[in-house]
């Protein structure tokens, strides 16, 4: 498999990600300067050896991508020396044996995400997931749930980088078919020698499909202007001062896990008859 780039970038009047350590974000924090006004940029793309995947939306994101980590001693496939676990999942597995409601679906999400915490890790359950799903920011657009969860494998620190799980909830002020998932992003992502930000609030909202019940897009958006961002992490002593305060912990729930009418009881599957 080819190169897997992905790339956040954010401008002044925009918000961005933030990364499981101290403090952290995407690989936006850093591009802000050559970004355009009013926009942010988040690019998750496959990139092959010759470029031919990559649609780069302007300029600085072509740029960013030169700044990009690369894994060392066994390849694209893995980070460090330890072996890719996305390499173990079946993304050819099959999706729900039935349509489930929001709530419910909602809930099931809740409980994988906060397990997995799959924004960061890349860990998800393609099940979940139309094939036709797209990742979706204001200024591009990625296709497949496998690249994107191999792009946020490789982005972020996988020793320190959150995605600690505030509420996965149906959200109806945004659309009829929408689960927002609040989430709070902490860490560090792979951009040089490693770029660390404060911890910042994430939204993520799920359009379902009405048809089928699968998730066809994400759209992600976020609680701090990237000037806030990139302050903070070139200056952390303007932080509290100049800067937003770094998002408070996240408090520990407990979730469990749905009931499914039919499922097997410890299967994977929720929809595992």
């Amino acid at each position: 498999s080819g190169l897997l780039i992905l790339l956040f970038a954010a401008t002044h009047s925009s918000a961005f990600h933030s990364p499981r350590c101290p403090s952290a974000t995407r690989a936006g924090a850093a591009a802000s300067l050559l970004a355009r006004p009013t926009q942010h940029v988040v690019v998750l793309h496959a990139q092959n050896n010759d470029e031919s995947d990559l649609d780069y939306k302007n300029l600085p994101t072509k740029i960013l991508s030169n700044f990009m980590s690369k894994p060392e001693g066994t390849g694209d496939d893995a980070v460090g020396s330890e072996p890719n676990p996305i390499n173990a999942i079946d993304f050819a597995a099959p999706k729900f044996a039935s349509k489930v409601d929001l709530p419910t679906l909602a809930a099931i999400l809740d409980y994988e995400l906060y397990n997995k915490e799959w924004f960061v890790t890349g860990n998800v359950n393609p099940i979940y997931f139309s094939n036709d799903f797209e990742f979706q920011d204001p200024d591009v657009q990625l296709s497949g749930i496998e690249d994107y969860a191999r792009g946020v494998y490789k982005l972020f620190d996988q020793t320190c980088s959150r995605a600690e799980i505030i509420s996965c909830e149906v959200n109806p002020a945004l659309g009829p078919n929408i689960i927002t998932v609040t989430w709070r992003l902490s860490g560090k992502v792979s951009i040089g020698p490693g770029l660390t930000i404060k911890p910042y609030i994430c939204y993520s909202d799920f359009t379902v499909d009405e048809e089928n019940g699968l998730i066809v897009m994400q759209v992600d958006r976020f609680d701090v202007p990237q000037w806030d961002i990139l302050l903070s992490a070139l200056f952390p002593f303007l932080i509290g001062k100049i800067t937003k305060e770094p998002a408070p912990p996240v408090e520990p729930r407990v979730v469990t896990k749905p009931s499914i009418a039919g499922s097997k009881e410890g299967a994977s599957n929720p929809f595992e008859k």
